[in-house]
């Protein structure tokens, strides 16, 4: 069993921080006992920020001695209760932590402390001219430390890659307070194992990083952006694969159901963009380079492949207002479902070639189970966001169907060739489902290797790893 807080702990706490740094009032510990993760709520028993790397690694070195549990906490955006403290003990906000410490215009190159928002990581970047691309939906509040824990997507992830492809060099505080550095700050390295990818995307349960090496890119001159209606949500799913074969890469390519899109615009207020009648679903369609004449070419490829697959009149985006109108309803589109109803979001992920199988198979399992189920995401990397609503559901109903229809999602999921999660990560809501994307022996091997790093089990218990592992090791 983890040892509880103490007041003796928390003396001890607070004079490595400071006592205003080192917080246990049930307001202060409430306030840090969730994410966006449905409407879960997981205290901490206390709540540290410590102000540096110094800090923070002499905070793990005397919570590991102790057998005292540590949750890192960032933005608190997470999606699938990764920052919750399910066993108490300490939540580790960094948010003190959030210094650009350096743009390297000649290597192209950003070092970062992980508390810094990723909008704002971007907009700093850009005022030199340089791109940091990954951007998830919850950029103007999520942070790069979660970012990283999580391996972020976002919309231009089928172009750009996720958050691991950006990663060059890491500064890691390991369970017993040792810090590390996780590789080089160049952009080959085959030096040993590659610690960095394995630390992205690990979800603090590997140790808590307090600084990140970054590569950025000469941000693109142009953008064109192309609103596609269908009258078949399969349509629309299948074009996405075309659109590639046919040789283009978009920069974004989205997929929202016209619930979606209902759903976004009642929620934010903006009711300017018409829907036909006939309209079942839209791909937001964006290109992006340096030359106007190339991504006209482009355009022009897509128009003939979206209209072989049955496509309505298109929308292209006249200017920057109208461009950040149509971001702006495909960004709230997840607050907009939240705000609807109580809901239960997958994120799911399978070759983009399976996602009309897919999509025709969520319905079909909601028909099956009486669920109702808005489903979008980032189509060019077939990353498919399904939110199982409520609705009209007695909770008994709710209760008792919710776990098969999930599992029945995954399962087809799987079948596909695909995974449980693109890039929310399986933190605590899905990792008793983890025995569908892996076998034994490979689950197995990760929590082995969870055990070399934290062989006391401290950091981020309750996470990643099926129920059975934590309760018949520290229960």
């Amino acid at each position: 069993m983890y040892t509880k807080i103490s007041e003796t702990h928390l003396r001890s706490i607070s004079s490595i921080v400071g006592e205003e740094h080192c917080h246990s009032s049930l307001d202060q510990r409430k306030a840090y006992g969730r994410d966006e993760t449905e409407d879960l709520s997981f205290p901490p028993e206390a709540v540290v920020t410590p102000a540096n790397t110094e800090e923070v690694s002499k905070v793990m070195a005397y919570c590991f001695e102790q057998g005292i549990p540590v949750t890192p906490i960032g933005g608190q955006t997470g999606l699938s209760g990764g920052a919750l403290s399910v066993y108490g003990g300490v939540g580790l906000s960094l948010k003190r932590l959030n210094q650009i410490i350096e743009i390297d215009t000649k290597n192209l190159q950003v070092i970062t402390q992980p508390a810094v928002i990723v909008e704002e990581l971007q907009n700093a970047c850009a005022e030199h001219g340089l791109l940091y691309a990954p951007d998830p939906a919850s950029r103007g509040t999520c942070w790069i430390g979660g970012n990283l824990a999580e391996n972020s997507g976002g919309p231009r992830a089928v172009k750009y890659g996720v958050t691991k492809d950006w990663v060059l060099n890491l500064e890691v505080v390991l369970p017993n307070g040792e810090v590390m550095e996780t590789g080089a700050n160049t952009l080959k390295n085959s030096t040993g194992y590659n610690l960095t990818q394995l630390m992205v995307g690990s979800e603090g349960t590997l140790g808590v990083i307090t600084r990140a090496t970054l590569k950025l890119i000469p941000k693109p001159k142009r953008n064109i952006l192309l609103l596609v209606p269908f009258a078949s949500s399969v349509d629309a799913c299948s074009a996405v694969s075309d659109i590639f074969r046919a040789g283009i890469t978009p920069s974004a390519l989205e997929f929202m159901e016209r619930a979606a899109i209902e759903l976004a615009m009642e929620f934010t207020g903006s009711h300017e963009l018409e829907l036909a009648d006939d309209t079942e679903a839209h791909l937001l369609i964006e290109v992006d380079g340096n030359h106007e004449q190339i991504l006209m070419s482009d355009c022009e490829t897509i128009m003939t492949v979206v209209e072989e697959h049955g496509a309505g009149e298109v929308l292209f985006a006249e200017d920057q207002a109208q461009k950040d109108k149509l971001w702006f309803l495909r960004r709230r589109v997840g607050e907009a479902v939240k705000a609807k109803s109580i809901y239960k979001e997958e994120d799911t992920v399978v070759p983009r070639y399976a996602l009309p199988e897919l999509l025709h198979g969520i319905k079909k399992i909601g028909l099956t189970i009486g669920f109702q189920s808005v489903c979008y995401g980032h189509a060019g990397d077939g990353n498919l966001h399904v939110n199982i609503l409520k609705g009209d559901m007695s909770n008994e109903l709710w209760d008792k169907e919710l776990p098969a229809a999930i599992r029945s999602i995954f399962e087809l999921v799987v079948s596909l060739g695909g995974t449980l999660s693109g890039e929310h990560g399986i933190g605590l809501v899905q990792k008793d489902y983890m025995d569908i994307a892996f076998k034994p022996n490979v689950l197995d091997l990760m929590w082995e290797t969870k055990k070399v790093f934290d062989p006391k089990l401290i950091m981020n218990p309750g996470k990643v790893f099926p129920s059975y592992y934590w309760k018949g090791n520290i229960m």
